[in-house]
């Protein structure tokens, strides 16, 4: 079995899990989230405990256990904790707002791009250059906070864009004569 897969999940208070056949529920305070599970891994449940075990010897088995194990585990930091990711604005005029469930961004174009958030995903500006995505399922969060960097990627001469806050981009020196 993966050193990852060996490894137990604390279940920390405030989060239920119903494991149901090859499903896998895991509720808390800011959500539910859910999982089918791999018919070669299961789940059990001991004392406040999650262990991914292997059904059977076989190398897919076993690597399918750590991942198993990964998604679980960012299941249950999801419903208790919540995941993040922080965008900034770096231009002239550049600014972003959020209007009810869409997020505003003015981004230098003639129009300003409206962007419908899906269920399950808050935004937040503290202010008109900072953007905060904030959700329970980390592959979403992270989802739309590419989405949202893909209108207005960084270039790379003068670093102009949407960007992540820990992103570094690198500039080009500009063309000599």
């Amino acid at each position: 079995m993966s050193r990852v897969g060996k490894s137990p999940i604390a279940l920390p208070k405030g989060a239920e899990v119903q494991i149901a056949a090859n499903q896998l529920t895991v509720k808390g305070p800011l959500g539910t989230l859910s999982h089918t599970l791999h018919p070669l891994v299961g789940v059990q449940q001991q004392d406040g405990v999650l262990q991914v075990v292997c059904k059977d010897e076989s190398s897919e088995s076993n690597a399918l256990s750590g991942t198993t194990r990964a998604l679980v585990n960012n299941m249950v930091k999801g419903v208790t904790a919540g995941f993040e990711r922080k965008l900034s604005l770096v231009g002239v005029g550049y600014r972003a707002q959020v209007q009810g469930n869409a997020l505003k961004l003015q981004l230098g174009f003639s129009h300003d791009v409206v962007y419908n958030l899906p269920t399950g995903i808050k935004a937040e500006t503290p202010s008109q250059t900072e953007i905060i995505i904030k959700g329970a399922n980390k592959q979403q969060v992270g989802q739309v906070a590419a989405e949202v960097r893909a209108y207005r990627p960084p270039e790379p001469y003068k670093g102009k864009g949407v960007r992540y806050v820990d992103e570094v981009v690198r500039l080009k020196e500009t063309k000599k004569k």
